[in-house]
Order: C-alpha cells, then structure tokens, then sequence
C-alpha cells in the first residue's frame, strides 16, 4: 500500500498521464480503423446497388425527362440498398447523347461514425458517394435494302406487297430511331441496271466511253453505233449526257464484286441507256417519307442482275465515291446491314445471258453473287436475303449472314410478316446494344 501511494505522489515522473494518452491514442486507431472498414462495406453496397439502377432504368432514357428520371432512380436504388446504418442516399439520374445515349446515375450518402468521434479525432461522419453510366441504344444502324424491280416483280402481286411491306418497315425504323442518324436507310430498286440518277452525270466516278459509243449519231444515218460508224467511213458524233437516263451498268472485273473507290478508269461505273432502268436509287437517309415515297414510286420491268443490286447497296454503305453517305459517328457502334430482296434467277449482266436455270451462263452470273456477298459479309456487313417464290434458293441461302436470316416465301402475302420480323430484330439490336 505504501508503494503504491509513493508512486502516485512520485514527483519524477508522469507515468499515469503518459499511459492515458497512450491508450486514448490506441484506441482512437483502432476505433479509425473499425469506422473506415464500416465506411468501405457501406461504399461496395452503395456502389452495387448505383450499378443494378442504371442498368435497370438506363432503357427508359429517352422517355422520361429528368425529375422523372431521377424520381425513378431513386425508386429503384432504395430497394436494391439496404444498409442501415447509413443514412438515406440521394440520388440523381441524366440522360445524355453528348458522346452516344447514355443514362448517368450518382448519389451520396453519409456513414456515423462510433470510434473517431472521440475528442482528437472529432470526425462525427463519413461522406460516401459515387457514379456510374450505362450506355442506351449505343448502336447505331445504316440498313441498305436491295429490292428486286425487274419484270417479273408485276406477277402475283409482288411488287404492290413489296411495296407495303417495306414501307412498313421504314416505319419500323421510324418508331426504333430516338434521334435523328439513330437509324438510316436505303432504297436500291436493280433490274439489269441500276438507276443512280441524272444529276451525277457530271460526277468523276462516271465512266462515258461504253455509252458515247452507243449513243449518238452518225454521218450516215443508217449506222447507229460508233463502230459500225466509223467502219463505213461515216463521223460519229455523240449524244451529250445530257440525254443519260441515269443507269449504270456492272463495273470492269474483279471490281464488278467489291466496293472499291473509283479512283481509276477500271474502277468507274459504266454509263448504260439502259431502256428498262428503274427508279432512281435513294442514299442513306431517315427522312422517312421520302423513303416511302422512293418506295411507292418503284415500277416492275427488265431483266434480272442481282449482283449490280447487292453492290449498290453496298456503295451506299460505303464512305466516300460513289454515294458519299454521312460520317459515322465514332462514339457509336455503327451497325451495317444489307436487306436483298428478288423474286428470280439471275439472268442478265454486262456480259451474260441466261436462257435457262443450269446453263454455264447461269453459273458464271451466280458466281458473281457468291463473291460478292462474300466481299461484303468479309468487311462486316450483316445480310438478310429474301427470296420471293422463285429463284436459286441455295445461292440466296448461302449470300445470308446465317441460315436465321434468310427467308424464303411461297406468297406474296408473307411479304409483310418477314419484313416486320427482320424489322423487330434490327430494332432490338439497335435498342439493346
């Protein structure tokens, strides 16, 4: 008892305060470090729980302007944190397409603390916040759509299903598209020849020198060609391109199956006077009534070239000559996918005839097919093919992407049903991805 009491009234030293500060010190760390290991369970819940919400509202971006937004964020948030030893968190939710649709959501909370309350460390409370984005709809779509306009497209009702049925699905595409460039298409009416338009006539990708020989007039008016012309002697004057319907005619080979940039004489379009020459073809574009306008105004007539078909559709695809379609945005997934439609075989090009389904012709034309489609599904392009009653089912077949997307039809009256199918997965594809 005696050493016990001389040791408190000890003037050398300070032991028992020292010993105090000591344990306070301890305590005080260990207690920081129980809070902060709260602090960081509380942020990983609050983090998981930020990461369930976007992905749960992030569709609804487009369709809700922002205190519904966020009212829904918040709905969703608190049912998924459940901690409760952290103080009700707010939330915020934005909608964007600065860099592509994308929805933002972030929120606050604030943990109390048990241990580093303590006098010297005074830290009453621990801010947790954080933020997370999702992208919406980042894929974008550019969808050519190849349509058979050659004369047998006048039997059975085909051209006037056609008709409906795509226009149907410009509709489709109209609902799908949140903004503008969300979506865009093309129409590519082909028969033997495609129709790219008149006002191109001066355009450097034009080649002249089949046509100028074709069209024009001779010294000796018996003589309608510049060679059989020039072989009697007469002087061939031609015809201005003022007088060019618009229609082109298959490229030089092997450009006839690429889409290469017409850079050089063997890569330019031929000029044709084609008599049978369809539609004037319309690029890339989500001004969706002129669409359907293009759409109405097609007119069943010539002869079958599905090839020259595909490869517009391809070129309209393409940056740059011939089409020059709009820059792709970067922040998005640009999506390209060719839509082919015919009703026959392939029986005409610049260079063959078919008379009938096997010959060798024949053979070389759908040759011509294969590749082309293999061309384009190798630079990423998606391919849905559509065969309307007759035609090479195996060719058709084997151009699409994967057997689920090629369909064939045995009525006219399917027409409508298949397009409104690859219409509801394009659309998916763009709202999902």
């Amino acid at each position: 008892m005696m050493r016990a009491r001389a040791f408190s009234f000890d003037k050398r030293g300070s032991i028992m305060p020292m010993f105090g500060l000591a344990l306070a010190a301890t305590v005080g760390v260990v207690g920081a470090a129980v809070d902060y290991s709260r602090a960081n369970a509380v942020k990983a819940s609050f983090q998981s729980a930020l990461d369930a919400t976007v992905l749960q509202i992030a569709a609804k971006g487009p369709d809700l302007d922002q205190p519904a937004l966020t009212a829904l964020a918040q709905q969703v948030f608190d049912a998924q944190f459940k901690r409760y030893d952290a103080a009700p968190a707010t939330i915020n939710a934005v909608y964007s397409t600065t860099n592509g649709n994308q929805v933002t959501v972030s929120g606050s909370t604030t943990l109390d603390t048990k241990f580093m309350r303590i006098p010297g460390f005074g830290v009453n409370q621990i801010a947790i916040g954080g933020s997370v984005s999702a992208a919406w709809g980042n894929t974008r779509m550019r969808v050519a759509l190849a349509l058979d306009n050659t004369g047998s497209m006048a039997d059975n009702d085909k051209m006037t299903a056609l008709k409906t049925a795509a226009k149907n699905l410009i509709d489709q595409f109209k609902a799908a598209a949140k903004n503008d460039g969300d979506i865009y298409a093309s129409i590519i009416p082909f028969a033997k020849d495609v129709n790219v338009g008149t006002g191109n006539k001066d355009a450097a990708w034009l080649k002249w020198s089949d046509w100028n020989s074709a069209n024009g007039t001779c010294s000796k008016s018996q003589y309608h060609s510049q060679t059989s012309c020039q072989n009697h002697s007469g002087t061939w004057t031609a015809a201005g391109n003022t007088q060019w319907n618009g229609c082109v005619e298959d490229r030089d080979q092997s450009y006839d199956t690429t889409n290469e940039a017409p850079t050089s004489i063997a890569t330019r379009f031929p000029a044709e006077q084609y008599s049978s020459c369809p539609v004037e073809l319309m690029p890339l574009s989500y001004n969706w009534q002129a669409l359907k306008d293009k759409i109405d105004a097609m007119q069943p007539a010539g002869n079958t070239n599905t090839t020259i078909g595909f490869e517009w559709a391809w070129h309209s695809l393409t940056q740059g000559d011939p089409l020059n379609p709009p820059a792709e945005d970067g922040h998005f997934n640009n999506k390209k996918v060719i839509i082919f439609l015919t009703d026959g075989m392939n029986t005409q090009n610049r260079w063959w005839t078919s008379s009938w389904n096997g010959d060798s012709n024949q053979q070389k034309i759908d040759a011509r097919m294969t590749l082309a489609c293999q061309n384009a599904k190798n630079a990423g392009i998606t391919v849905y093919t559509v065969l309307v009653l007759d035609g090479n089912e195996s060719l058709l077949k084997s151009c699409a992407s994967s057997n689920d997307k090629f369909f064939k039809i045995s009525s006219s009256g399917e027409l409508n049903i298949v397009f409104q199918k690859i219409g509801g997965n394009l659309s998916t594809l763009h709202i999902s991805q």
